[in-house]
């Protein structure tokens, strides 16, 4: 299954300057992607307002993601050199992820088993529900 659209509304948390939302293609449980609501390339061109919303909601959703879905571990990615606007992308490492490897070079194998393998009904409403999860926690964030 490729570029398959199967969470487009699943939102965590919209703020004054960001988006929070589950990956929109890859069905990997608290897969999030942080997002500015501003069009830009690089976290340099974050203004003060923005760059301190930014680092106390990547804080929040990352302690959400480890109390409230148990993710004792996430890579952090930022490219600059993407054809899409500035984003983060918050991979969470799960058990079932160990026969890949660890690193950067375990994240592409796993998307791709997890776009060819993991789509299923089950596993679609499993994330759906641990969206609203983390949702319900994060809407007390006040940065």
């Amino acid at each position: 299954m490729k570029n398959k659209i199967l969470f487009p509304n699943d939102s965590v948390i919209s703020t004054r300057n960001f988006e929070v939302s589950q990956d929109w293609e890859v069905p990997i449980l608290g897969f999030f992607i942080l997002s500015p609501k501003r069009k830009m390339r690089s976290i340099s061109e974050f203004n003060d307002d923005e760059a301190i919303e930014f680092i106390m909601l990547l804080r929040e959703v990352r302690k959400r993601m480890k109390d409230v879905l148990g993710i004792e571990d996430v890579y952090f990615f930022q490219n600059e050199d993407t054809e899409h606007n500035f984003h983060v992308w918050i991979f969470p490492r799960h058990k079932w992820m160990e026969r890949f490897g660890r690193g950067i070079s375990s994240v592409k194998p796993i998307m791709d088993y997890a776009k060819e393998n993991m789509a299923t009904d089950k596993v679609i409403k499993e994330i759906k529900k641990s969206v609203k999860e983390v949702k319900k926690f994060m809407n007390k964030f006040n940065p």
